[in-house]
């Protein structure tokens, strides 16, 4: 009797959301995904052309449905980082026993990383790198390292194209990624991994599996992976000086605080003398 709550119902999450639902002890799914199904998507996702125009989050749940009639789902479709939502999604994360993220974007990947630490669930993450070489999955759990952790300490982008010159014609505008689209074939097998070490998690949240992080190369290439179909574990620390997830400092003493605004005006007249 588990409540899955996940975050992305695109190329890489419908896969994983198939594949946990499948799952019997996973009676609810709480799903937060804003975006419409639009006609590039098609050649990824597992979802038919005559869907186009549709909210994702909505297919996504007919299709839940169709395969566990019996499972509960709720579709949240709201952006993660809304700040209107954020007492909803607390909320929604609280009543969950597991975390899948499957964004596509940072801002989103650290904004899941909080609700879940806030909320002390364990959670795990896809990524396919660019071009479908490889991807990571990644394992957290409550007390161990945060996203800002895992992604400080690993190489999570690899340029397999020329990039393009920046274009400052709109300053403050969206910042295009000059990424290759990786295949469905490589998506699929990353979003497989997802799923293997995510009921692993589901089974025994307790159970070291010997790694934070599995790295897994589809392709060789020069310079980044010597060979094709290899797996790379990691195992990552939790950082002592991360400022995402590091203990707050103690509460300082009475008085101390009055004391640094005396200091602050004193330096402040001595630099008006000088």
């Amino acid at each position: 009797m588990a409540h899955l709550f996940q975050v992305g119902a695109g190329s890489g999450g419908m896969p994983v959301l198939d594949v946990l639902v499948r799952d019997d002890r996973v009676t609810r799914v709480t799903l937060v995904e804003p975006d419409v199904y639009k006609p590039h998507n098609v050649v990824r996702h597992l979802f038919p052309p005559s869907a186009v125009g549709r909210f994702k989050g909505e297919l996504a749940a007919e299709w839940v449905r169709e395969r566990r009639p019996d499972i509960e789902v709720r579709v949240m479709a709201c952006d993660l980082l809304d700040p209107k939502v954020q007492a909803d999604l607390a909320d929604a994360v609280a009543a969950a026993d597991l975390g899948v993220c499957a964004a596509d974007n940072e801002p989103a990947k650290y904004h899941f990383d909080a609700l879940m630490r806030t909320a002390g669930k364990p959670w795990t993450l896809g990524e396919v790198l660019s071009g479908g070489i490889g991807g990571f999955v990644h394992r957290f759990v409550p007390g161990g390292p945060c996203y800002g952790c895992v992604a400080s300490h690993l190489q999570r982008s690899v340029t397999v194209d020329a990039s393009k010159p920046p274009d400052y014609s709109a300053p403050g505008g969206p910042v295009e990624e000059a990424t290759v689209p990786a295949p469905m074939a490589a998506i699929h097998a990353v979003a497989g991994l997802h799923g293997v070490l995510t009921l692993d998690l589901l089974a025994d949240p307790a159970a070291d599996p010997g790694f934070t992080t599995l790295l897994l190369s589809l392709k060789r290439v020069d310079g980044v992976f010597p060979e094709a179909f290899r797996p790379f574990k990691f195992r990552i620390p939790r950082a002592a000086d991360c400022l995402i997830c590091r203990p707050p400092p103690s509460p300082s003493p009475a008085g101390s605080s009055e004391d640094l605004d005396v200091a602050l005006d004193q330096a402040l007249a001595r630099l008006g003398d000088a």
